[in-house]
Formats: structure tokens, sequence, C-alpha cells
């Protein structure tokens, strides 16, 4: 498999990935409106809603990445700094998924 397509189904699979988790962080931010901090944090404990809001932050941060990345291929023409700026895009956003990760445990 190509690169380029590899890269173009990663990003449909992320997409599609969001879709249930996306409809679970919308039922987590329902759940935060509507509940004090501690029924929140009793509810965020649990396995699956903890597990889930991970899964969210890592495929949000990828699919953004994957995003972010065919617009630099697109509009940044000279090779070098184009490479800079896919890598530096990429340690940055799994800078901030890690560093999300790392806070809700």
């Amino acid at each position: 498999m190509k690169l380029a397509s590899k890269h173009w189904w990663s990003q449909r699979l992320s997409a599609i990935l969001l879709i249930p988790l996306s409809y679970w962080l919308v039922d987590f931010l329902r759940h935060c409106f509507q509940k004090n901090y501690f029924e929140t944090v009793e509810w965020l404990a649990a396995p699956f809603n903890k597990i889930a809001l991970c899964a969210w932050v890592i495929v949000v941060f990828y699919h953004a990445a994957l995003g972010i990345q065919v617009v630099l291929e697109d509009y940044v023409s000279h090779r070098q700094k184009q490479f800079i700026a896919i890598w530096s895009v990429n340690a940055v956003f799994a800078g901030l998924a890690l560093s999300a990760v790392v806070f809700l445990f």
C-alpha cells in the first residue's frame, strides 16, 4: 500500500472512530454540566469512561495531525521546510495527547 493511500485510509478510519467517541463525549459534557464536581469525578473514574476519554483524546489528536499534514503538504513547497513543519506538528500533537492522557490518570 502506498504511503498516500495509507494516509487517506488512516484519516477515514480515525474519522469513523470519532463518531461513537464524540457521542460519548457529548454525554460526558452533559454529565459535567448537570452533576457536581465529585459526581463527575466518580463517573469519570469508571474504567470504561476513562478509557473512552483517553481513546477520544488520542484519536482526535491523531486525526488533527493527519489533517494538518495534508494542508502542509499542499501549501509548503520547499521539501525541507515541509518535513520540518510536519515533524513539528506531529511532535506537538503527540505531546499534547500524551499530556492529556497523563492528566487523566
